[in-house]
């Protein structure tokens, strides 16, 4: 069951260097064809880029562990990005910090009540500007998948 006293929980701030070889190797690994990623000095940052925050985030940075869902019966539900001007290019840093907004709960159709749980993420260039915001939404279900009469890779028995 989710903490609702997680809401409001803030990790520590963190940095993230917005490096030319990592932007060309996202760009790779998601087959994106864009010389914008792929050939340019300055590379801008595919949108998407941020989620490797996941990478530089220290274990006192990330705050998801304080709402406490159940990972038996959550899921990624959505991840959202909005930016406030151009995506940053190679030679940005930045400084990221992540925070547990909303943690709230809807009736589902088929599993009763879900819960969820909203962090945003800050990420602001060496001036201080507010360059982008993730938004990660995980949901809790309240009971466990139905694993009965299936087979170990989720078929049908």
């Amino acid at each position: 069951m989710a903490n609702p006293d997680a809401q409001g929980v803030t990790g520590a701030p963190f940095r993230l260097d917005v490096e030319r070889g990592k932007i060309r190797e996202f760009a790779l690994a998601t087959g994106a064809a864009d010389a914008a990623y792929l050939q340019e000095e300055d590379p801008v940052a595919q949108p998407t880029f941020l989620t490797t925050t996941f990478f530089w985030q220290g274990k006192d940075s990330n705050p998801w562990s304080a709402v406490e869902l159940d990972q038996q019966r959550g899921l990624h539900a959505e991840q959202q990005y909005t930016f406030f001007g151009e995506p940053p290019r190679a030679g940005t840093t930045l400084t990221c910090q992540s925070r547990i907004g909303e943690i709230y709960t809807k009736v589902g159709r088929r599993g009763g009540e879900m819960t969820f749980a909203v962090m945003y993420t800050d990420f602001h260039d060496e001036t201080g500007r507010l360059v982008a915001q993730a938004k990660l939404t995980g949901v809790e279900t309240a009971r466990p998948p139905d694993t009965e009469g299936t087979t170990q890779d989720g078929a049908s028995a």
